[in-house]
């Protein structure tokens, strides 16, 4: 069920993000929600491997190396979801710092629920 809920929130962070970062599109909702199924599974299997390798330059800008990971797993979402496009790196940039926002304000008002269940 949490990761439904997480899903949902990651879904609902997408459409915000296209509405706000030209550049960013999705051709249908359902493309949305696929991508967003991909995005969580992108985070869980290759973003801690990406955000192991790039600790050194993650403690170096005091973190905020992990925004340009963050950028690039929705980079390399758009290269697995078909349809999914990011015109630039500023784009993906952007819209991970609006997805990151909008999830990390959707799970303090969820709170530990998603997780529990």
């Amino acid at each position: 069920m949490g990761f439904l809920i997480r899903t949902a929130i990651t879904a609902v962070a997408f459409y915000i993000a296209a509405n706000m970062v030209t550049g960013l599109y999705f051709p249908s909702l359902a493309n949305l929600i696929i991508a967003a199924i991909i995005f969580g599974l992108v985070n869980a299997v290759i973003r801690p491997i990406v955000a192991t390798l790039s600790l050194p330059l993650t403690v170096l800008t005091l973190g905020l190396f992990t925004l340009v990971v963050n950028a690039l797993m929705l980079g390399l979402t758009a290269l697995l979801m078909p349809g999914m496009r990011i015109t630039s790196f500023g784009t993906a940039f952007l819209a991970a710092l609006i997805i990151w926002v909008v999830s990390w304000l959707a799970n303090k008002l969820i709170g530990d629920r998603a997780s529990a269940t």
